[in-house]
């Protein structure tokens, strides 16, 4: 990004479904850290503008809870808690509130979570596999699950391209 060097591993031109899926997902993934790469807490809590209390951690802790709701409790616990919502709420909304919030908070809970879905992913035996979404109280496959955490990432990788130049003027990627 603007001065820094882009790390990331483009998606394929050819392969399967789903390593197709998979690096996208995983790019996505990537583009994310790199938005917030080299800023500092106070940086990565500013709001985009007001009323919106939009943040870059904010958005780290948002799709923490991403990941968790659509591998973890969808393929594996449905009663696994959100991280940052009140006890046995499903509240997306309480993960933006980073106000007090830390990269040494948020960071190591969405990698975490990254790293239970890239889990469930290749243990899969294919996109076909069927998991219970507990908020529609619908069966949903993998393949839609990665399509729509994959879309989540870049919805929201468009936010932070615009939190991040207002932090520090880089843009880019």
């Amino acid at each position: 990004m603007g001065e820094g060097v882009d790390t990331r591993i483009g998606p394929p031109s050819f392969g399967s479904e789903r390593e197709t899926l998979r690096a996208f997902l995983d790019y996505q993934r990537a583009t994310l850290a790199m938005k917030c790469e080299g800023l500092d807490d106070e940086q990565l809590r500013r709001r985009s503008m007001p009323p919106s209390a939009l943040t870059l951690l904010g958005l780290v802790r948002h799709m923490a809870e991403v990941e968790r709701t659509w591998f973890r409790r969808v393929f594996e616990d449905p009663g696994a808690p959100m991280v940052w919502a009140k006890e046995g709420e499903v509240d997306f909304q309480a993960a933006y509130d980073a106000s007090a919030s830390t990269r040494a908070e948020a960071f190591p809970v969405w990698e975490a979570e990254v790293a239970a879905s890239r889990r469930i992913e290749a243990a899969a035996a294919s996109l076909d596999m069927v998991g219970h979404q507990p908020r529609w109280e619908e069966d949903v496959s993998l393949r839609m699950v990665m399509v729509h955490v994959l879309l989540e990432y870049g919805r929201h990788n468009g936010h932070a391209d615009f939190l991040r130049e207002g932090v520090d003027g880089t843009v880019g990627a």
